[in-house]
């Protein structure tokens, strides 16, 4: 069975526990980049970053960018949001279907 993880800044995450997904807080970008590989070859489907931690290991993400598995989603912490986020699942919508699904140009 496949696996839920929420990487990111220790305020940023902590309430995730409390919904049953696996929590891993960092403060350290080069640390969080090693995680990622680990959780990406085990058995994580969806592993959600915060956008400030994605900043910081953006090398380390893009190695699974056209990878099924696993989905990886940035969300806002608790500094706000940057809207990496959204960007992020726009590209991918946009490489899916091949055009741009909220302005209709390709």
């Amino acid at each position: 069975m496949y696996k839920i993880a929420v990487m990111g800044e220790p305020d940023s995450i902590y309430g995730f526990a409390a919904l049953g997904l696996d929590t891993f807080p960092f403060d350290s970008a080069e640390e969080a980049g090693h995680m990622l590989k680990r959780l990406a070859e085990g058995d994580y489907a969806v592993i959600y970053i915060t956008e400030g931690l994605a900043a910081g290991i953006k090398t380390e993400i893009e190695r699974y960018r056209e990878s099924k598995l696993p989905a990886i989603i940035f969300i806002p912490g608790v500094s706000g949001n940057t809207g990496d986020g959204i960007r992020n699942v726009k590209k991918s919508v946009e490489q899916a279907v091949g055009s741009d699904i909220l302005f209709g140009g390709s």
